[in-house]
């Protein structure tokens, strides 16, 4: 990496957050509708970069982009409201405020399979709350991030420095969590990134927002209605060839439906449309790289080894041989094995029997992770114990949904090893800001707090 280079990146996004925070936060979200604008002008190419690095099937490209749109449009919305509380005082003739800052500069790390949409959630409430933005994209999306900053640019006046872009891999990502100039780290990868850049920040006192690994699990309980279930696992599972720290990796199923579902659910598998991504057709396009189908088929070995039964999971030819398409694998356990609870990038479905919801709910927490999580009942206390303070510890629990394809107005995170970060919506907005506690006191005498005394003697 060359520093120089670096440091002048950081010192003109250092400038222009100054410029940039002294606009009213209206203002600011006034960019931010254009930039939505233009963004919907670009969609088509836009997504066709997405299809081209991350080899997202088209639909899946054209959503994200989509997200990218609606974060735009809920952040115009919340410049109006970066609301700060006023409470009261125990004094008389005072009172309490809550004022929100800027922080300055937000360094976004992001992974390769949402190219655009992880940083919009950043990007989009960042600058409505007033900081500028160094962006430090997957080497594997390069071409995705100067696609949104040249949208940035053609709007952008004076402001096209609020979006820079730092290209590299792990050395610049260490730059970033190193540099006492970088208010905010918000990465998103996996939890061994996680592991590896949090002691960096922590040592600096730096403030930290993680996005990472997801080890999801959903739950099939006997009134489930399994049309509605089947397709939402199976999106769950094999959408985005199952590289979303979403996907659906465990799923436990009732033992009265259990042979039915695994039958429905080998069937839609078998009947999904596998093939190039930029094909209007395909439903599922290939894993990203040779080293990703390699993971995969080193973990169904190991399974296979110890004589679990295996549906699918070969790769298949199609069209371009260095491409690596792969079947879906449907792992039928009947215990939890050590593989399942590893997080595998990949089309890896593990279904075990359960006989008690709060056995399932149990296997379901039973791992280090804890991002997404569904349960698919008609059965209104099953849904509410899953919902629960003992039912799901997860930072999305669903009801007849897939653990995939979250909404931009909830805020997006989990627990224990995804790092406990949240982005998108709800008040999301405050990771990127610096709480003032102001006590105004409009009287002509001044008591202290609890009551203390320190008069003049």
């Amino acid at each position: 990496m060359n520093r120089d280079n670096y440091n002048q990146l950081v010192n003109k996004s250092h400038e222009i957050s100054i410029k940039w925070r002294s606009l009213p936060a209206p203002q600011r979200g006034e960019y931010i509708r254009k930039f939505g604008e233009e963004l919907r002008k670009q969609k088509v190419n836009l997504a066709a970069l997405i299809t081209e690095e991350a080899r997202k099937i088209k639909t899946e490209s054209l959503g994200e982009v989509q997200e990218a749109i609606d974060m735009c449009d809920f952040a115009v919305g919340l410049s109006r409201q970066l609301y700060g509380l006023t409470m009261p005082s125990e004094r008389a003739n005072h009172r309490l405020q809550e004022i929100w800052h800027p922080l300055g500069i937000v360094g976004c790390i992001t992974a390769f399979n949402f190219p655009m949409a992880v940083f919009a959630w950043n990007f989009c409430l960042a600058a409505v709350c007033g900081n500028s933005i160094i962006w430090k994209p997957s080497p594997r999306s390069n071409e995705c991030a100067r696609g949104i900053k040249n949208a940035w640019d053609k709007i952008s006046d004076d402001f096209s420095d609020l979006i820079l872009i730092l290209e590299g891999g792990n050395e610049e990502s260490v730059a970033l969590c190193e540099d006492n100039k970088i208010s905010l780290i918000s990465a998103t990868g996996s939890t061994q990134m996680g592991k590896e850049l949090a002691p960096i920040v922590s040592a600096r006192l730096g403030k930290l927002l993680l996005e990472l690994g997801g080890n999801n699990a959903a739950i099939i309980c006997p009134s489930a209605d399994l049309d509605l279930t089947v397709k939402g696992v199976v999106f769950s599972a094999c959408g985005t060839t199952g590289q979303r720290c979403t996907s659906l990796r465990r799923l436990f199923v009732h033992e009265e439906i259990y042979d039915e579902c695994v039958s429905r659910l080998n069937d839609y598998v078998n009947n999904l449309i596998i093939g190039c991504p930029s094909k209007d057709s395909s439903q599922v396009g290939p894993l990203i790289s040779e080293e990703s189908f390699n993971n995969m088929q080193i973990i169904l070995d190991s399974l296979r080894s110890k004589d679990v039964e295996i549906l699918g999971g070969e790769r298949l030819e199609i069209e371009d041989p260095k491409e690596f398409y792969v079947r879906p694998a449907l792992v039928l356990v009947d215990r939890i094995e050590d593989e399942m609870l590893k997080e595998t990038f990949a089309p890896i479905l593990y279904i075990k029997k359960f006989s008690d919801l709060k056995d399932a709910i149990s296997m379901q927490n039973n791992v280090k992770q804890g991002l997404s999580s569904s349960i698919f009942t008609n059965d209104m206390r099953e849904s509410e114990l899953f919902l629960s303070e003992s039912g799901s510890d997860c930072g999305i629990a669903n009801v007849n949904i897939g653990t995939s394809g979250a909404e931009i107005g909830g805020a997006f995170g989990g627990e224990k090893e995804t790092g406990g970060g949240r982005e998108s919506g709800s008040d999301a907005w405050k990771n990127y800001m610096r709480r003032v506690t102001a006590t105004i006191n409009y009287g002509e005498e001044l008591p202290l707090a609890q009551g203390v005394e320190f008069d003049e003697t």
